[in-house]
């Protein structure tokens, strides 16, 4: 496999890592599955994408020549990593708090994650074609940070119908409720910070 395109390869199974994260957590964030399940792949995944990651910086080191510069390789890999890094926090503190049911925003929220892990699939996959496709890499990287605005909001309800509900009750268990849509809104940033690397590699590609 030529150099340039074993980046591309690299990139491209870390996003499909990402979407596997993100369809787990969602499964237990519409307690379509077991928690402990559900955490246990998301933790899974993040270790095997911590392992493209580093692929990505060593393959960056030993090339003589890289599909884009070195700098924009770099902040890439570390969004794409620090999204699912960011899921692997999500059910940490899931397990830690030992969280049993989720609120309907937060289901949402989930839904909009694994939506903004398939257009960050369709993005890299872009990647080695952005001067041909440069407007369908605009418009997917628009859409994730719609996405992102869209959690922003779905946080914003969600906190205020947590207080709402734990008002006259158990504060810690606003407490623990506010953490995990603050985990949440975290990863719909990090696919932001993908969308951005992206659309500036784009740029700088045009």
């Amino acid at each position: 496999m030529p150099q340039e395109n074993r980046f591309f390869d690299l990139f491209n199974r870390h996003a499909r890592t990402i979407l596997d994260g993100a369809e787990a957590l969602r499964a237990v964030l519409n307690n379509r599955m077991d928690i402990a399940e559900g955490c246990a792949k998301v933790f899974e995944r993040e270790s095997q994408a911590d392992i493209i990651t580093q692929d990505v910086l060593n393959l960056t080191r030993r090339s003589f020549i890289t599909p884009f510069d070195r700098g924009d390789i770099k902040t890439l890999i570390t969004a794409l990593d620090d999204s699912i890094d960011q899921m692997k926090k999500t059910c940490t503190a899931i397990l830690l708090y030992e969280v049993k049911e989720f609120e309907p925003h937060m289901a949402q929220m989930g839904d909009l994650i694994v939506d903004a892990a398939k257009l960050t699939i369709e993005a890299v996959a872009l990647l080695g074609a952005l001067r041909q496709d440069t407007a369908r890499v605009n418009a997917v990287t628009e859409a994730i940070m719609r996405l992102e605005d869209a959690a922003d909001e779905l946080n914003h309800l969600g906190l205020k119908a947590l207080f709402a509900k734990h008002r006259q009750g158990n504060a810690m268990d606003f407490i623990v409720g506010a953490e995990v849509y603050d985990h949440l809104e975290k990863v719909m940033d990090r696919f932001e910070d993908v969308a951005n690397g992206i659309s500036g590699i784009a740029i700088e590609q045009a």
